[in-house]
């Protein structure tokens, strides 16, 4: 999984969960806040992967 990908899905959870606050959707308010926790947890994945990758060719 890509960081760009993370950062989108962080931003549809984030418009989620915006619409979800103004419409008074606490349903759809908490889908767009674990779905930015998602986003997150899927940019820190690309984020370790990258400085795993990094250390490996640091050690060749």
């Amino acid at each position: 999984m890509s960081k760009m990908k993370g950062k989108a899905e962080q931003l549809k959870g984030k418009t989620k969960e915006e619409i979800g606050d103004m419409a008074d959707d606490k349903t759809m308010e908490m889908k767009g806040k674990a779905e930015k926790a998602a986003g997150r947890a899927k940019e820190s994945k690309a984020d370790a992967a990258a400085q795993m990758r990094k250390i490996h060719d640091a050690n060749r």
